[in-house]
């Protein structure tokens, strides 16, 4: 379980798919929607908690490599449409990608793909995105 701040003072919850590999250390089996600075693939530390019922994310203990885009699509993704183009070469490009919802989507780009080369071919089909992991701030410290 991540507990995820929204931006209205608060915190959303968002559950993972994670596998069990020690001692409250799980391996991410899925990629994030809402939470930041994790990727699939990475192991985090999350102790169980009686309170909420789920392992609770403490800390990534070793990063996968993986590296993770959010994109909204507008129009959403059908057959053949312009939006399903561009997942489609996402594909194409080494990554792989899953659907919160149709125009919702989570981009997993593995650690052979430069991530500069996906965000470049986002960005000049001017899809609507976000880092996601490493988040903004990690990337371009200066503009804090």
């Amino acid at each position: 379980m991540f507990r995820v701040p929204n931006g209205e003072g608060g915190e959303d919850v968002e559950t993972l798919w994670a596998t069990p590999v020690g001692k409250d250390l799980f391996k991410i089996d899925n990629s994030p929607f809402y939470a930041y600075g994790v990727s699939w693939g990475d192991t985090v530390e999350a102790p169980w908690s009686d309170e909420n019922g789920f392992p609770v994310f403490l800390r990534v203990v070793e990063k996968s490599g993986s590296k993770t885009v959010r994109v909204i699509l507008d129009p959403p993704a059908e057959n053949n449409n312009e939006s399903q183009q561009v997942l489609d070469q996402v594909i194409a490009l080494g990554c792989s990608y899953e659907g919160a919802t149709r125009s919702y989507i989570a981009i997993d780009i593995p650690k052979e793909v430069d991530l500069s080369k996906i965000v470049k071919f986002l960005t000049e089909r001017q899809v609507q995105w976000e880092h996601a992991n490493p988040k903004y701030e990690e990337l371009y410290p200066e503009t804090k």
